[in-house]
């Protein structure tokens, strides 16, 4: 009589289990782990069993699905971006996992944002799938567009709520990509008004050179809380960018600048140390030859009459000679 061989099936595994499974290995490999890894470890589990347990773990925003050179990787949600994630939830429910991948490599970018292009780098997917993929990201209101100083023409992505970098927009200094070189010029004029007006209150008060000097700096913080008071600004001011203009006065020989210790908790002082400015004028005035541009013409050795670089054809040595 031939023997009758039965196949014996494992008992169905508890979900639950699998999933808690699953993020104990993501624990172990931060990095992500591979569909690959998972059944190692877990051999016993069916296809679909790992299937199920992964999509319901990727819906409720405890996994990250990326794609790399070897294929899908899972990885554990970050904590701290737990919160943003779970307020978006509610318009992400529904999207594929394309669709989920695309918004993790814009969310990882951060406040820089990420070009389209690199965006196409990192998921492996086709441009025309991207391009359908962020508009209907955009119509979410998940993701924004915004235009970058440093490539007109390109645009980079970044979540809808997440303030773009100085390096993006270009600060206080730009509007719509054009540098605003009008309001510049009238904050180094008031920048350098307010300090001449501290050195000549200076001057007036009779007393000692010593104390004199000393009480004609002011701080950049006092020069940022001037400004600010004026109104002559329709954006918001940093005491770096009041910084960065006073920096320009001091490279037009109109300003110095000192640091001092200072206590800590002290108003404008920047770990223990404060940075202070005072308007300054020429003991004498140059000579026309030291306002030469010459002296300062980065191309200076490539400056040659007939060549490209040339005295004949240059608009500085013009404007100094008009002068």
């Amino acid at each position: 009589m031939a023997e009758v061989k039965v196949k014996v099936q494992p008992p169905d595994a508890d979900p639950v289990e699998i999933e808690n499974r699953i993020i104990e290995l993501c624990h172990q490999f931060p990095h992500g782990i591979t569909d690959q890894v998972i059944q190692n470890e877990m051999p016993h589990i069916e296809a679909q069993q790992r299937a199920v347990a992964i999509n319901r773990l990727l819906s409720m925003g405890q996994l990250d699905l990326l794609r790399s050179n070897t294929g899908l990787l899972y990885r554990i949600k970050d904590s701290q971006n737990a919160g943003p994630v779970s307020f978006f939830l509610s318009k992400m429910k529904g999207s594929d996992n394309q669709e989920k991948l695309v918004y993790q490599i814009i969310e990882d970018a951060g406040n820089k944002g990420i070009w389209s292009r690199d965006i196409r780098y990192k998921s492996n997917l086709p441009l025309t799938e991207i391009n359908k993929i962020l508009k209907n990201l955009e119509s979410k209101k998940l993701i924004k567009a915004v235009k970058s100083v440093a490539a007109s023409k390109k645009k980079v992505y970044m979540l809808y709520n997440v303030q773009p970098d100085r390096s993006v927009t270009g600060g206080a200094w730009y509007s719509d990509q054009d540098f605003e070189s009008e309001f510049v010029e009238v904050l180094n004029q008031q920048c350098f008004k307010f300090l001449q007006t501290k050195a000549e209150t200076a001057r007036e008060s009779k007393q000692n050179p010593m104390i004199q000097r000393n009480s004609s700096f002011a701080s950049s913080h006092e020069v940022w809380k001037y400004i600010c008071e004026l109104g002559i600004s329709k954006v918001e001011l940093s005491m770096e960018d009041i910084e960065t203009i006073l920096n320009t006065l001091i490279y037009d020989g109109k300003v110095e600048m000192t640091i001092i210790a200072a206590k800590e908790g002290t108003v404008g002082s920047v770990d223990g140390h404060m940075k202070l400015y005072r308007a300054v004028n020429p003991i004498i005035p140059p000579t026309g030859l030291v306002r030469a541009p010459c002296g300062l013409c980065p191309v200076f050795d490539d400056c040659h009459e007939g060549g490209e670089i040339s005295p004949s054809n240059c608009i500085y040595m013009t404007e100094w000679l008009e002068f």
